[in-house]
């Protein structure tokens, strides 16, 4: 429901116009001073404030201006019994949707609300529009790309929460917007939490909010990112990392679809579609007690893998030129080519650091490389092991081989002889591929079952 603040020191106008924006089904709120208003602005945000020239003894277009200044402003209609020309300039220079005189028409008021309503939702779509123009593009036509997308295409219309599965840097919050774009939730908000990068003091907090007063420093009601995500995508990012005592509470909200803030007994309906994330095998997580299998069971409805870049290679020429266009326009580089031998460089590389290790290097090479062109020899000393890492007759690759069978020998060829120097520690070869240490486990014991076929086909 949208939500509306009358900010007025009188309190018959504010009983006025609540009522009356009531009754057109807008829910509303009422502040008589700024301090009563910035709690509500703190705690609710309204998408719509009507805004008096004066409260009291304060300034109403100064607290203009300080509201203007929120990442995510309302709209702001300014109202005045003693108007004048430059007060009404002042306020439209400052960033007011409109301005109003005191006393005015109700239908007047009415009409406002919808145009300025009607703008912001206009705004905000324009800047959505802009930041996923090219930053979340599903990027590639190798076949497995293509199986992903075919996956969240059946996945995305439903209701169903999602699992989404995948090692560091292969782009697991980009297919999560992707669902929530091809979803009947694309028009609402997209909300993301990384699990491990919030204190477990504070994740309580931050994904179910919190009351006035609820704690030490909790100075106002916080609605948490369940709350702020009604109608649209809620994504938890590496929910693996998140505590056990976190995991039950949060088991219990999906549970009953409803959540209470820290502090609170109110238990607040929710209309939200989880969609979670992780790096981690969660299944051998459960076998060492450090995830909860109900919690992973109610998770997981869907599961979508994202593969690592190593097994489509075939895709960097066109994500690097998606990578030289995306920098170019949000950091103002120069555009680069990469030459021929350059991108057959770089499609001999296995990325243990997947597309994000890509994206950097494309960055780096647009700073660093001073000509038109990028090529070859601008890549030496950039990727680790370069020398070593290409498929050549003496390293026992055939090039009479098919492209994918050399690159799985030499995948196979260049993890053992990390191995090897790390004297056979999973973990360290692990921490040095930049892979996570079951993945490992399970590669080398898909090697070591498929030998002796391989050498005897």
């Amino acid at each position: 429901m949208t939500h509306i603040l009358v900010t007025d020191d009188e309190a018959g106008l504010r009983k006025t116009l609540s009522s009356v924006l009531e009754d057109e089904g807008y829910r509303v709120s009422v502040a008589g001073s700024r301090d009563e208003a910035r709690i509500l602005l703190e705690g609710d945000p309204p998408d719509l404030i009507f805004l008096d020239v004066w409260l009291g003894e304060e300034d109403g277009l100064d607290f203009l201006g300080e509201i203007l200044k929120s990442p995510d402003p309302p709209a702001v209609v300014v109202m005045s019994g003693h108007g004048t020309i430059e007060t009404a300039v002042r306020a439209l220079k400052t960033g007011a949707f409109d301005y109003i005189e005191k006393p005015f028409s109700l239908d007047r008021v009415l009409t406002v609300a919808g145009n300025a309503l009607r703008q912001r939702a206009l705004e905000r779509e324009n800047r959505d529009l802009r930041e996923r123009v090219g930053q979340f593009e599903l990027v590639g036509h190798s076949p497995a790309v293509n199986r992903l997308r075919e996956l969240i295409a059946r996945v995305a219309p439903t209701e169903g929460w999602v699992l989404i599965s995948g090692e560091n840097g292969t782009g697991k919050e980009l297919v999560a917007r992707a669902i929530h774009k091809a979803s009947s939730r694309a028009t609402g908000p997209f909300l993301d939490v990384n699990c491990a990068a919030i204190p477990d003091t504070l994740i309580e907090s931050e994904l179910f909010g919190h009351e006035r007063g609820a704690f030490t420093g909790a100075h106002v009601l916080r609605k948490g990112k369940f709350e702020q995500a009604s109608g649209g995508t809620l994504f938890l990012d590496e929910v693996g990392d998140m505590a056990l005592s976190t995991q039950a509470k949060l088991l219990r909200v999906l549970q009953e679809r409803a959540v209470s803030r820290v502090g609170g007994s109110r238990s607040i309906p929710l209309d939200v579609r989880v969609v979670a994330a992780s790096n981690r095998d969660l299944p051998e997580m459960i076998a060492a007690k450090q995830f909860r299998e109900d919690l992973y069971y109610r998770l997981n409805v869907v599961q979508v893998p994202v593969p690592p870049l190593r097994e489509h290679l075939e895709d960097i020429p066109d994500l690097v030129a998606h990578f030289v266009g995306l920098l170019c326009r949000e950091s103002g580089h120069r555009p680069k080519d990469f030459s021929k031998n350059a991108l057959e460089r770089l499609s001999a590389y296995t990325w243990p650091g997947n597309v994000r290790e890509l994206k950097n290097l494309v960055e780096r090479l647009l700073i660093l490389v001073p000509g038109p062109e990028i090529g070859e020899k601008d890549l030496r000393g950039m990727l680790p092991g370069a020398e070593k890492d290409r498929a050549a007759p003496e390293e026992g690759i055939l090039p009479e081989l098919p492209l994918r069978q050399a690159r799985d020998r030499f995948e196979r060829n260049y993890v053992m002889e990390v191995l090897a120097k790390c004297g056979g520690n999973i973990v360290r070869a692990a921490s040095r591929l930049g892979v996570d240490r079951t993945s490992l486990h399970r590669k080398i014991r898909q090697w070591e079952g498929g030998s002796e076929k391989e050498e005897g086909s």
